[in-house]
């Protein structure tokens, strides 16, 4: 699980300030469609004083989801910081802030797997 853990932050250091991603997002491109909680359960074990910016991850409806409410404050006030703008029921635009990191480019003659392509697959 450990070596789970390292690389959700090697991930989770690749965003950028003023963008967010899911939990699922984060398992999804880690080959862990279904590694949701386990992503949440990372960043919560993240020593303190950490440098990787748990606060850009949040729940995939664009809410912050954490249940502590201090946390969850200061998770706000940090991506307020940084630009991210939050409606009055406190939700971040998805469409607007969502991290999306360029895909990798496939290998001579392969092509990417993307989930629209799997469920494509997977429907024939």
């Amino acid at each position: 699980m450990a070596n789970f853990f390292d690389r959700v932050y090697q991930v989770v250091a690749r965003i950028p300030r003023g963008r967010v991603a899911s939990y699922g997002q984060i398992a999804e491109m880690l080959g862990h469609p279904r590694g949701a909680r386990t992503v949440g359960w990372a960043l919560h074990e993240l020593p303190q004083g950490s440098r990787v910016p748990w606060h850009r991850v949040i729940n995939a409806a664009g809410r912050i989801s954490i249940p502590e409410v201090e946390e969850a404050h200061e998770q706000r006030i940090r991506l307020e910081q940084e630009g991210v703008v939050f409606d009055e029921r406190g939700y971040i635009d998805m469409r607007r802030y969502q991290w999306r990191p360029p895909l990798p480019r496939p290998a001579e003659g392969r092509r990417i797997s993307t989930p629209a392509r799997r469920a494509s697959r997977a429907s024939r």
